[in-house]
């Protein structure tokens, strides 16, 4: 209730002063679905429905009740991965954690590679060692668990944002039968103490459990990777409402730290200038370059010959990354080399399709961002990331998430909401190494077509979602607009 509302007034007469300004100025959703895990104890909410005032409070306990049932849920395939034999548990955290250490001790990033078997180098900019170093005077049990507790709050910050249009439907504490869109996927009028109660809770636990379960973030747990920490950055960056940070230094950090989340760059580029440019645009481009730039001279000033090493000679190795023909590597680029083809028309090929592809993903990243569907831009701007990379391995393709949420929308739409369901199945399945098996059974014609284009699953439907949220969604998305 407004502070300057007096406490006596009678609740017919707030009712009728609040279904007024219902009619004429709707609500605006609940602004941030994350929001609700705060330390305030409830959330209150005015509730008109066949006029009388009524309250309804959401104990803290339901939030409590989701963060147990995602850990249940969760808990097999994170003991699985922490449980694993030492020389394959989070291997690529001990990449970050080593580095870090070396820096620590004053031996080069660059020149060491982790015990046998994994033999794996350093592979990120200098700043990336200097932020790991934490991590370095963590004991390594430790650091295993907090980081795979950050894997779980970096997803859960990008459930909450890419699904933010569902997650806001579902807090709605009260939807009439006469609201747009009540026949929806949440049905009608659906009781205010489930949906404004426990409704949002299960569903936001629902959505990260199904998430980590895609292949690429159980490959985050496996591994200790980065990609979903960087995900979550970007995201936060284009889409919260009242960033309490300058707009555009969650992205500069990203970029510095892995240089694939540039591609927001060129996004911001794009659409901070130019026909239709939008101001905050152009300020975040300047923000986010700014802090990559800032954040990459760093350690020309701190370990000067770190950064040299990294920028005039391990970033032009390719191979430091691994075997760029594995089926781990379902970029375009990657896609190519295992067409075994000359590498000069392996190269020509790869070029002409990165500019074909970037031309059409930013472009329909840019018209969806103008049309106001932020959650569609990122994860448009997320797949050129794995696409255009010279290498991206599965766990890049954490950005498959916000795809899902792009898809979902506020969820009244039952298409989308199967082809979102399809979506999921497709990346939860280890449809690549399927190829691998269609080509190991050497069967004429099958295995060596076939089993091909199994192998590179991933990177072929990663090019089939950048068509789907380019041109099938916006098409969708008015099929849908003239049914209600």
């Amino acid at each position: 209730m407004p502070s300057d509302m007096p406490a006596d007034v009678p609740a017919r007469a707030l009712t009728g002063v609040l279904t007024t300004v219902r009619r004429t100025h709707p609500v605006p959703p609940y602004p941030y679905p994350l929001a609700a895990v705060s330390s305030r104890p409830t959330v209150t909410c005015l509730v008109v429905r066949t006029g009388e005032a009524t309250t309804t409070r959401r104990p803290p306990w339901t939030w409590l009740l989701a963060l147990l049932l995602v850990a249940v849920a969760v808990a097999p395939l994170v003991l699985q991965w922490l449980g694993n034999v030492d020389d394959q548990r989070l291997v690529d955290l001990d990449v970050y954690r080593t580095g870090g250490r070396e820096l620590l001790e004053g031996r080069s990033v660059y020149g060491f590679v982790t015990p046998a078997p994994q033999l794996l180098p350093f592979t990120y900019p200098p700043v990336a060692a200097m932020l790991a170093t934490p991590l370095a005077m963590m004991p390594w049990p430790v650091a295993q668990w907090v980081w795979t507790a950050g894997i779980f709050a970096a997803l859960a910050v990008t459930v909450g944002y890419g699904f933010r249009a569902v997650l806001d439907r579902v807090a709605a504490p009260y939807r009439g039968d006469d609201a747009p869109g009540s026949g929806g996927i949440l049905g009608r009028a659906a009781p205010s103490g489930l949906v404004g109660g426990l409704g949002l809770p299960m569903a936001f636990a629902f959505l990260t459990v199904a998430c980590t379960y895609l292949m690429p973030i159980r490959d985050q747990v496996r591994f200790g990777q980065v990609d979903i920490l960087l995900v979550a950055l970007c995201l936060a960056d284009c889409v919260v409402r009242r960033p309490v940070w300058p707009r555009g230094m969650l992205i500069g950090l990203a970029t510095a730290v892995k240089l694939t989340p540039g591609v927001f760059l060129v996004y911001l580029l794009m659409t901070g200038f130019g026909p239709g440019a939008r101001e905050e645009q152009r300020r975040t481009f300047f923000m986010a370059a700014f802090t990559a730039a800032l954040l990459t001279l760093l350690p020309f000033l701190v370990i000067p010959s770190d950064a040299a090493d990294f920028w005039f000679r391990a970033l032009f190795d390719p191979e430091r990354l691994g075997a760029n023909a594995a089926t781990t590597n379902q970029s375009m680029r990657g896609m190519l080399i295992r067409l075994y083809l000359p590498d000069s028309l392996t190269s020509l090929l790869w070029l002409a399709l990165v500019a074909v592809v970037a031309w059409y993903g930013f472009r329909h990243a840019r018209r969806a961002l103008l049309d106001g569907h932020a959650v569609t831009a990122v994860a448009l701007v997320g797949l050129m990331a794995v696409l255009l990379s010279p290498v991206a391995w599965i766990h890049h393709l954490a950005w498959v998430v916000v795809v899902l949420g792009a898809l979902v929308g506020d969820g009244r739409d039952p298409v989308r909401i199967r082809v979102a369901a399809g979506v999921w199945l497709y990346y939860v399945l280890p449809i690549p190494w399927w190829g691998v098996a269609i080509k190991a059974a050497e069967v004429p014609v099958l295995s060596p077509v076939l089993g091909k284009i199994v192998q590179n699953g991933f990177g072929l439907g990663a090019l089939a979602l950048v068509w789907l949220l380019g041109v099938w969604l916006p098409r969708r998305r008015e099929a849908f607009r003239a049914l209600v």
